[in-house]
């Protein structure tokens, strides 16, 4: 099989590439790992002994950053469909950046979190804190396999080999970065709105 043949095969009765199929099914199962400790969280908080706590403001930060992430990969994306090469580029670094930028925001909310006398665990912790940094957590690892994601990416731009006739590859990368925006808005409001 060719290679341009391999770009554009569709998975039978799917009408989907077998790349985008694995992605659609990957945060499918992502969502409900996520409904599950969200769900968990509420039932364990109302079953008592749950301490109360404000969540840190950089939280409010590095949600504006991961924002701001989306927009510049979205920027990648539009940019690859007009063979903007350069833009895609300076883009998706742009977006790495940001991505790295919100980790490192996340350590440093554990780091207000431990300040507080909030712990994962021990002694001291409270189950409230622990769902927090669960879901902070396990979060922060799949941010981490996006940014895996956007360096494949990075590094085929810089091959000129994302550009309107190869958008298999920038196309998976702004859907599943988009969705873990979309994934880290649903969980800070979610915390807000129940802690």
């Amino acid at each position: 099989m060719h290679t341009s043949e391999v770009l554009t095969a569709k998975e039978p009765g799917t009408g989907q590439h077998p790349y985008r199929l694995q992605l659609i099914l990957l945060m499918i199962s992502s969502s409900m790992i996520f409904a599950a400790y969200t769900s968990a969280y509420i039932v364990r908080r109302d079953e008592g002994n749950w301490l109360e706590f404000a969540l840190p403001v950089a939280l409010a930060i590095n949600s504006a950053i991961i924002l701001v992430s989306s927009g510049t990969m979205q920027w990648a994306y539009m940019a690859a469909r007009r063979n903007s090469i350069k833009q895609v580029r300076i883009a998706l670094i742009l977006t790495f950046i940001l991505g790295l930028a919100f980790l490192v925001g996340q350590w440093n909310v554990w780091g207000d979190l431990v300040a507080s006398r909030i712990f994962f665990g021990g002694t001291d912790a409270n189950p409230s804190g622990s769902f927090v940094y669960v879901l902070m957590g396990v979060h922060a690892f799949h941010l981490v396999t996006g940014l895996i994601f956007l360096w494949v990416v990075l590094r085929k731009s810089l091959r000129y080999e994302v550009h309107s006739k190869q958008m298999l590859s920038i196309g998976n990368a702004t859907i599943y970065w988009h969705f873990l925006g979309g994934l880290w808005l649903y969980l800070y409001l979610f915390l807000l709105l129940n802690h």
